[in-house]
């Protein structure tokens, strides 16, 4: 493959992966509205929902994201009221983030968007099990190994097949 073959966006993972996120992230734009939170709010009150209490290290942790994108976040969610941030009194560094009564009440509201989701994706259950599976190592993988050389002399054509 010639090189210029690897800098042609039709050959790019980084594309396809940002456009899909892109189209994902508008279409739960109504439903999300229909809560009065954004996209990146919802992301946290499902680790919440799911985890309970939890420090705002850990939810960063979850979410790939720093405690700089994820503070603004959780004072705009705490400004309306379903989130609570509490340092701890032992260690006044770590803040815990806590639901509040209204914080839990969103998720019976919340609980038809992931299924109005996958029933607008047009995919069977194997596919989206398949690709969520494949999305999953690839992000473990580049997580861990971000700052890992790889080997790529047997890498000939990485868009073939």
């Amino acid at each position: 493959m010639k090189e210029d073959e690897f800098l042609k966006l039709d050959n790019q993972l980084c594309f396809v992966l940002y456009a899909a996120s892109r189209v994902l992230t508008k279409l739960y734009g109504p439903f999300l509205a229909k809560l009065n939170i954004t996209y990146p709010q919802y992301l946290v009150m499902l680790v919440l929902w799911e985890h309970g209490t939890l420090s705002v290290s850990d939810i960063g942790t979850r979410l790939y994201l720093d405690s700089g994108t994820l503070t603004p976040l959780l004072k705009r969610l705490e400004a309306s009221g379903l989130i609570t941030r509490t340092r701890l009194s032992t260690d006044e560094r770590k803040v815990m983030v806590a639901l509040t009564e209204q914080g839990i009440a969103l998720k019976k509201q919340a609980a038809s968007v992931p299924m109005e989701l996958f029933c607008r994706s047009g995919l069977t259950v194997e596919e989206f099990r398949s690709i969520k599976q494949n999305v999953t190592v690839l992000l473990e993988r580049m997580s861990v190994d971000a700052n890992k050389e790889n080997n790529c002399e047997d890498i000939t054509d990485p868009t073939a097949g």
